[in-house]
């Protein structure tokens, strides 16, 4: 049978990127756009990108991008599982990479898909009530978990954190930690929780869980600040927590977390919504929304974590930010130091995923799902 030309691309799509696909294996993809020039060098073959979806619209779904072909694919997982129900499910919290394994978070639909890194087809799902985001150590996965249900409720449930095993997926153990647990890191055997207490609006949790993971029990909870979502550690095992406030008079903010006495020792004064540390950078940017405004105020920058002073007060040179209504998503490639940004747009429409230089020009643009919002990096075996 003769092959058109989609075919004949596609099947070099499959074999420069995933070489271990198997050879008699038929794949189909939606959207298969080339976006950048080809790239072989390298550890890195691609990406995946998580898109939230708007809540209560079954709308998540997993893109990916090929540095060997310079193509970016959207919603792959609907094609490479099309007897999945419901397809990916109802909003993409998370996505991380371990081992041979994508695990993606998804909030609203209670569960975490477990996919095969090379041919993306579902291995497992894995049910977490109310599950937000993944962190790994020493084969094991830790999803925290709202642990109740989507609801505003002053009496709302305390949050827990599950243990997975990464080899039979299942959950081995569970430990209770603050009110709507975000964000996580680990360090020297300890798990780092960051607690928002969202849902106890404006009773906010301001804490962060420290979890002993030998004993997988929580050890200790330093006073941050309320609200609290994301986090990153750096070189020197210092963490980054940001808060994103309470709307009103308490603006967003980042603290920093000493782990060698397990109490916060900073307060560097800026909003932070998302960010990225590679090499002794982080890279941020804040989507500070007020009740008072009613409106949203958007920053970007980078911080020396060795002085912890902020180095720039822009990621994006060329005046390309004026094009991003709401920058959603920030990563940054650890081995080009090429910087990824996308864009919710008005959250309802399909959203975009942007690429610049190091320098900070941008290199391509190309539309991506509903809400873009969480990359991981795909690194050959």
């Amino acid at each position: 049978m003769k092959k058109n030309l989609s075919k004949i691309l596609l099947s070099l799509f499959i074999a420069l990127a995933f070489t271990s696909c198997r050879e008699d294996e038929t794949i189909f993809l939606s959207s298969d756009k080339n976006v950048a020039a080809p790239r072989n060098d390298g550890k890195i073959e691609g990406f995946y990108l998580l898109n939230e979806g708007n809540m209560g619209m079954n709308r998540a779904s997993i893109d990916i991008f090929n540095y060997r072909t310079g193509n970016y694919t959207t919603d792959i997982y609907s094609e490479r599982n099309p007897t999945v129900v419901k397809e990916l499910g109802d909003v993409g919290n998370d996505i991380k990479i371990y081992g041979n394994k994508v695990y993606a978070v998804i909030n609203c639909s209670n569960k975490i898909e477990v996919i095969d890194k090379w041919t993306a087809k579902r291995i497992k799902k894995i049910d977490v009530p109310n599950c937000r985001y993944m962190a790994f150590y020493k084969n094991k996965a830790y999803v925290s978990s709202y642990s109740g249900p989507v609801a505003i409720d002053p009496n709302a449930e305390i949050g827990f954190v599950a243990e997975i095993d990464t080899t039979t997926l299942e959950i081995k153990r569970k430990v209770k930690v603050g009110y709507q647990p975000e964000q996580m890191v680990v360090h020297n055997g300890k798990l780092y929780v960051a607690n928002s207490g969202g849902y106890r609006v404006p009773n906010y949790d301001r804490t962060v869980s420290v979890i002993d993971l030998e004993t997988f029990t929580e050890v200790k909870k330093i006073d941050v600040g309320i609200n609290l979502f994301s986090m990153q550690i750096d070189s020197r095992g210092d963490i980054y927590v940001s808060s994103r406030g309470d709307y009103y008079d308490t603006p967003s903010n980042l603290f920093v977390i000493d782990t060698k006495t397990d109490e916060k020792k900073m307060q560097l004064d800026f909003p932070v919504s998302g960010m990225c540390i590679v090499d002794d950078l982080l890279y941020f940017y804040g989507v500070s929304w007020s009740y008072l405004t009613n409106s949203n105020k958007v920053s970007y920058g980078i911080l020396d974590t060795r002085t912890k002073k902020i180095i720039s007060n822009q990621i994006i040179t060329d005046g390309t930010e004026k094009q991003i209504m709401i920058p959603y998503g920030l990563q940054v490639n650890p081995e080009t130091k090429e910087i990824y940004i996308s864009d919710a747009q008005n959250y309802v429409v399909t959203g975009y995923i942007y690429c610049f230089t190091p320098e900070g020009k941008l290199k391509w643009k190309t539309t991506a799902g509903n809400i873009p919002a969480h990359i991981a990096f795909i690194l050959k075996n």
